[in-house]
């Protein structure tokens, strides 16, 4: 499969970074990243990473940003609970019922809020354009 410019210069940067570190000469991560720059296969860019530790894995993987169809859709979501959460507030003020209080109600209201904000549609995270084996 063709290497994308992501996964070349994912691959530079970790060349560099291993020099930073000392782990590769100057003139052999010269000479991988000419390697990397000049590679047209992922099958090309495996080997210049051989002998070098793979980076710790986040805890867990970055979210992107919500999808613009899971944005509108939350921003109605929000609305309907703000304005539910209204309604109970003017209840309890207004209404016959002494010492009545939503927050029982607005304690659900907003964990099904929050468990939809974190299952929404999100675009894909830089790091998923880099296939496992050159991470």
């Amino acid at each position: 499969m063709l290497a994308s410019d992501a996964e070349r210069e994912h691959v530079t940067d970790r060349l560099r970074r291993a020099a930073a570190e000392g782990r590769l000469t100057l003139d052999e991560a010269d000479e991988r990243q000419a390697a990397a720059y000049a590679a047209r296969t992922r099958a090309e860019l495996v080997p210049l990473l051989s002998g070098l530790p793979r980076p710790p894995r986040p805890r867990r993987p970055p979210r992107g940003p919500l999808t613009p169809r899971a944005r509108r859709i939350m921003g109605v979501h929000a609305g309907v609970t703000g304005a539910i959460l209204l309604l109970l507030l003017i209840a309890a003020v207004l209404g016959p019922a002494p010492l009545f209080m939503p927050i029982g109600p607005a304690f659900w209201l907003g964990l099904i809020l929050f468990v939809h904000l974190r299952r929404a549609d999100r675009e894909p995270s830089p790091d998923d354009a880099v296939p496992e084996e050159l991470r």
